[in-house]
């Protein structure tokens, strides 16, 4: 990856929204903490934080807390906004450098319970007025005096009574994200979350199967999808940057010193496999809330990017109908914003941190004040500037209406009109290539938000693909969720060898594209699904990432069938596929009016 993409990776992937910021109010420390983390408490580490303090704060009249830190690859200084705004608005506020980043010690463990999750419970017991745990030296030599100016909790989460108790928030955005279920699971004293575009299931955000899902309302799928190559190779070379930090040599004694042991090996195998062993998908999910969601009971808004090839929509999804059956309170946002976008559009990002700060006014201070709808989903083609305009509010979600597009023959979609008519007999046949090559190039996932595209239309390369489209639009389609295709494919070589497992399994890339009339056409968000059929002898559902888009009057509509990808490490078998058209061959879409 060019430096110059890198570094754009790396902004965003530290620095998801910010407040204004009024006039100081407070003061602000640096602190060391010694933590230790590990499943047996077996490894001890050093925090650096800092610690924002309103100037009314006192032991006679106290504060609720804020806990935040950074995005993958930055460091406590990226929080800085956030905590000299909600100081300003009478929080105590700890933004700290997560483990192996901007000067704290340890390795990178992905946001894993048993090694973030439990260095961040203890700097909750610290704001929870325990001692013993900060210094102002990092040699841990001079003990910093146990805070007493934080407001204090009777009862947790769980309904019992536990030590050094605060009323505490968390906010972050990325890995900033992940930290808060890390933490909130295995502790209930805390109070309040808004984890910001980050995931649910690791495994799926690094090398999703769109199909065989282990539940309907699920991301994890029962075996691994396709590799992202891009997003593995800029989280390495970011990690590698914590080596530095820590004065660590790549390589000696191994590639990656600064990562938990498996990181790398698994990185390695899968850009080479196209896919994760079985042992590397267990780690990933152990580091993941949909492994341990039963523990996170404090009210949680989420808020994911339209423009996220990273964690996508559908990991929110997966996270909010997960929170909700359980009984734990949440709402979700779609904001445009995410890991493949170039900064916040007009209206975002006041919505954003109002819907925050109205989040931790309620819950953590106590204030009558609304906490908005149960679902909001920004609507780019308004672009008005007025977040009340361009977002959109429903009391429930999902929202909108299945409409089903049958594939046709002569490549249509739907058939007369756009939801009926007799489906026209045909096919398509194609051939997937070898060696996982990049056959397919919609706009890449990583940097498309930051640098031109080297084609300016989303292509595919003759032979290697299947597509069907519907006539231009009469009118304005606005989709609001995921599509879901449900396919039967002809592939005799791949059912020959797909009981060797996820090697001589067919691999597929679906897609959706918004082609105007000139001919242009665009990958909606550069999102795509890729599947890893087990058994290519029957139908198959993919749930296609969800997406938030206006198609307009005289554009079409086009889905793709691909046979490779550039953003991903596609099958190892060049396997010729066709695809018969029929009733049961169907592309359904969540529209509203």
């Amino acid at each position: 990856m060019p430096l110059a993409g890198l570094a754009a990776v790396a902004t965003v992937l530290v620095a998801p929204l910010a407040p204004a910021v009024s006039a100081p109010a407070y003061t602000v420390q640096t602190l060391h903490f010694a933590v230790t983390t590990g499943p047996a408490d077996e490894t001890p580490c050093d925090i650096v934080g800092d610690l924002y303090l309103p100037a009314a704060a006192s032991s006679a009249s106290r504060v609720p807390a804020i806990l935040t830190t950074n995005g993958f690859g930055g460091s406590k200084d990226d929080q800085a906004a956030w905590g000299a705004d909600f100081a300003t608005k009478g929080y105590a506020v700890l933004s700290y450098s997560g483990l192996g980043f901007g000067g704290s010690s340890c390795k990178i463990t992905l946001d894993d319970p048993d090694w973030d999750g439990k260095a961040a419970s203890q700097l909750v017991s610290y704001l929870g007025g325990a001692g013993g745990i900060a210094y102002t030296d990092a040699a841990h030599t001079t003990a910093a005096p146990a805070l007493d100016v934080v407001q204090l909790d009777q009862r947790n989460h769980d309904g019992g009574t536990s030590a050094h108790d605060p009323r505490v928030g968390l906010i972050g955005g990325s890995y900033g994200g992940g930290f808060q279920f890390a933490v909130a699971g295995r502790d209930p004293r805390v109070d309040a979350l808004v984890p910001i575009i980050t995931w649910n299931d690791l495994s799926y955000s690094l090398a999703p199967n769109n199909t065989d899902k282990v539940a309907s309302d699920r991301v994890s799928s029962t075996n691994s999808g396709a590799t992202k190559l891009a997003w593995g190779l800029g989280f390495s070379a970011l990690g590698l940057t914590g080596d530095v930090q820590n004065q660590q040599i790549p390589g000696d004694p191994i590639p990656c010193p600064n990562f938990a042991d498996w990181v790398c090996p698994a990185l390695l195998t899968a850009g080479t496999t196209g896919y994760f062993d079985a042992a590397s998908v267990a780690a990933a999910r152990h580091a993941s809330v949909a492994s341990y969601m039963g523990g996170v009971k404090a009210p949680t808004l989420l808020m994911q990017g339209q423009a996220d090839t990273l964690f996508n929509l559908n990991e929110a999804t997966a996270t909010y109908r997960a929170l909700k059956a359980q009984g734990t309170t949440v709402k979700m946002v779609w904001q445009h914003y995410g890991h493949s976008s170039n900064g916040m559009l007009p209206g975002e990002n006041a919505y954003l941190v109002s819907r925050a700060t109205a989040w931790f006014a309620h819950y953590l201070m106590g204030t009558d004040v609304s906490t908005g709808p149960e679902f909001a989903y920004y609507r780019d083609w308004l672009d008005t500037g007025d977040a009340g305009a361009t977002f959109a509010s429903s009391k429930s979600f999902p929202v909108g209406a299945g409409q089903a597009l049958r594939l046709s023959g002569g490549g249509l979609l739907g058939a007369g009109t756009l939801t009926s008519g007799t489906p026209l007999a045909g096919s398509q046949s194609f051939t997937t290539p070898g060696a996982g090559a990049p056959v397919s190039f919609p706009e890449t996932d990583v940097v498309s938000g930051f640098v031109k595209d080297p084609v300016a239309d989303a292509v595919d390369v003759p032979g290697t693909y299947a597509a069907w489209s519907t006539g231009p639009l009469g009118s304005k389609l606005d989709v609001v969720g995921s599509p879901v295709a449900t396919l039967k494919v002809d592939a005799p070589s791949a059912a020959l060898t797909q009981g060797t497992g996820e090697a001589g399994q067919l691999v597929l890339f679906l897609k959706v594209q918004d082609v105007d009339a000139s001919g242009h056409a665009v990958t909606i968000n550069a999102l795509e699904a890729p599947v890893r059929i087990a058994d290519v002898t029957k139908p198959f559902t993919t749930t296609l990432p969800a997406i938030v888009h206006r198609f307009a009057p005289g554009h079409t509509l086009r889905f793709v069938v691909a046979g490779g990808s550039v953003n991903y490490r596609g099958g190892l078998t060049s396997t010729p596929v066709t695809i018969a058209s029929g009733s049961g061959q169907t592309l359904t879409l969540p529209v509203v009016p």
